[in-house]
């Protein structure tokens, strides 16, 4: 079993825009604006920052310094073509140079809420190298649903209705042998594009109607619904790598053709003081933050129920250990004095083992996108390194 930690941290900036590669008549040719999002997941080594603990503030910093010089700009005088992905590789360059910054494996770019692109790397002797361009689009569709063979008392059995969101994610195709970027053709205005005009039909017929009507929807668990969206869209969209399904704001699941995961996000308010930081500096007094949790399970479908692993279940099974860190000072606890966001997601990992044996990682935020990403198990994506939601 392999465990792998990441730090991650985001920024945001603000920005203008042309690019001229698309199409004539496409709306981004014109000059236009996007407050942007920033995203970096490395795998940094033990205290870099300074000290345990100090990582995920001295990541944002060196992103925030990084993107400086973008923010309130027209982004085409950096970059001839400005697209999110050579974005993305512009920010990566600063990092590497500006800051040394080691261990980057993904650099994120997100232009609105519903769509940006991760830069996934490898580290080599020769240097970084980009392995592939994950696109992603974001949709939305209201829509009612009833759980067939649920236990007669279980909630979802009763007919009721979700602003379902779907994530689209693809994978951008880049240079033959170099790794670079691929040219012109493959920007991602058409990119994003595509997945919409795809999309459409579907959103035809899932957006204000009953999923239990349609076929092969009999029985709409999300894992079903992430699967009957796959199964209409891989033969059109090749690229197609993963579908995300939010069935409400704080749980979902994935499906990539093989595996599923679901996720389960919980919010706890907690004190800590991290005792490793030199005399003088904020962080050694008592603080406090409100952390984000998010919850990543593997398991195969059940037959019959046709979910892998019930959300209220992971809930239920998880409140012991969320009564014990909401509305606490961290260092308290058994096995935890010295409360790092590292060192926390390790504590949570074992304090979750026995009760929740098919979670195989787990994000936690101390602030908004800023936070460590812990991997384990033997999942073939579980220790794929790319923060699960988009920010």
């Amino acid at each position: 079993m392999t465990e792998r930690l990441y730090h991650q941290a985001a920024a945001a900036f603000e920005a203008a825009r042309r690019v001229a590669v698309l199409p004539p008549g496409h709306r981004a040719r014109r000059l236009h604006g996007h407050g942007f999002k920033a995203r970096v997941l490395a795998e940094l080594p033990p205290a870099w920052g300074g000290f345990d603990g100090a990582e995920t503030e001295a990541l944002a910093a060196a992103l925030g310094d990084s993107v400086e010089a973008l923010d309130y700009t027209d982004l085409n005088e950096r970059l001839a073509v400005p697209t999110d992905e050579h974005l993305a590789a512009w920010v990566q360059r600063q990092l590497e140079r500006r800051h040394a910054l080691p261990g980057i494996v993904q650099i994120g770019i997100q232009s609105t809420a519903e769509q940006g692109v991760e830069l996934r790397l490898d580290a080599d002797r020769a240097g970084t190298k980009i392995r592939c361009a994950h696109v992603w689009r974001r949709f939305r569709f209201e829509a009612a649903h009833r759980l067939v063979n649920v236990a007669p008392d279980h909630q979802c059995g009763r007919m009721h209705g979700h602003g379902f969101e779907v994530i689209l994610h693809a994978e951008q195709a880049l240079a033959p042998e170099s790794g670079a970027l691929h040219s012109a053709v493959a920007h991602l205005g058409i990119d994003y594009d595509q997945l919409a005009a795809l999309w459409a039909p579907l959103h035809a017929e899932l957006d204000h109607g009953c999923l239990n009507d349609l076929p092969g929807l009999e029985n709409p668990t999300s894992e079903l619904l992430a699967a009957w969206i796959w199964q209409r869209l891989k033969p059109r969209l090749p690229a197609l790598s993963l579908v995300s399904v939010y069935e409400t704001a704080t749980a979902g699941c994935q499906y990539d053709g093989q595996d599923y995961r679901i996720w389960k996000e919980m919010r706890f308010e907690a004190a800590l003081r991290l005792a490793q930081a030199p005399a003088g500096d904020p962080r050694r007094r008592l603080h406090g933050h409100s952390y984000l949790l998010r919850l990543h399970l593997s398991a195969p479908l059940d037959a019959v129920l046709g979910w892998t692993i019930d959300y209220g279940d992971v809930k239920a099974l998880f409140k012991p250990v969320y009564a014990r860190l909401d509305h606490h000072e961290l260092n308290a606890l058994t096995g935890l004095s010295d409360p790092s966001s590292a060192r926390l997601a390790g504590w949570l990992r074992e304090a979750i083992a026995d009760v929740l044996p098919q979670a195989d990682r787990l994000e936690l935020c101390e602030r908004p996108g800023c936070g460590v990403l812990l991997c384990w198990g033997t999942n073939r994506g579980a220790n794929r390194a790319a923060a699960a939601l988009p920010l």
